[in-house]
């Protein structure tokens, strides 16, 4: 907590319970990290990275109830709910797909029109979200390589998770300042502004990562803090 300045919380579905979410919130707010709920497909068996199909009905309650979760958790301790992020194969599927987009959208429009929406530059999620008014935070992936298409790399192919230190740093510098990120493949694509980087908590070294990229970007004139101060 003490290295980032944005939390991404499982809300139950693919992680977390009632005692892990309390307890995060509790150290979030005591390092003053903003809080974000991480909603995804109910799968706990597959950390939610396994591709489900749900009808628009099914996607929005089941997003809404895992936000309300940490919503309340939040609220019960003196915290406002900065963003929503969706998880793994919530996240990649919504990338793309409009209808899937939409009811995530709803849900956190039902919710607060003040919440920020996390998702891909040029998604359909961030077009979506942009579209009915609600902000957006264009997120990096600092320990993921990607496909030319800005898609990430299947995590079933090797090289698909960097924990390299320095090459996180570079990576994450070079997209800050230049827009720009090397794909899986050697070529140059062009995501342009971001507003948030992501650091995994299950990629090995993770904590030092985090910590490495907090130290380097400063050093490199970014200034690090929560997107809701910014969006």
């Amino acid at each position: 907590m003490s290295h980032i300045t944005s939390a991404n919380i499982a809300c139950g579905f693919h992680a977390g319970d009632p005692m892990t979410i309390a307890q995060t919130i509790t150290l979030a707010k005591k390092h003053r990290v903003a809080v974000g709920a991480h909603p995804s497909f109910p799968d706990l068996v597959g950390f939610g990275r396994r591709e489900m199909q749900l009808t628009s009905e099914e996607a929005e309650n089941y997003t809404l109830y895992q936000i309300s979760a940490i919503q309340g958790f939040a609220k019960a301790a003196g915290l406002n709910l900065q963003h929503v992020k969706p998880h793994g194969a919530l996240y990649n599927m919504a990338a793309k797909d409009e209808k899937l987009s939409n009811a995530i959208v709803k849900a956190v429009q039902e919710l607060s029109d003040d919440l920020i929406v996390f998702a891909p530059p040029r998604s359909a999620l961030a077009k979506i979200a942009a579209k009915t008014k609600l902000r957006v935070a264009w997120e990096f992936f600092a320990d993921r390589a990607y496909n030319p298409d800005g898609s990430l790399v299947s995590r079933s192919q090797k090289g698909a998770i960097i924990n390299d230190s320095r090459k996180v740093l570079q990576r994450a510098v070079t997209m800050v300042k230049e827009g720009t990120i090397q794909t899986f493949n050697g070529e140059v694509l062009r995501l342009g502004t971001v507003h948030t980087i992501c650091v995994h908590g299950d990629t090995p070294n993770a904590v030092k990562l985090a910590e490495i990229l907090n130290r380097g970007l400063i050093k490199a004139g970014v200034k690090v803090e929560p997107v809701g101060n910014f969006i």
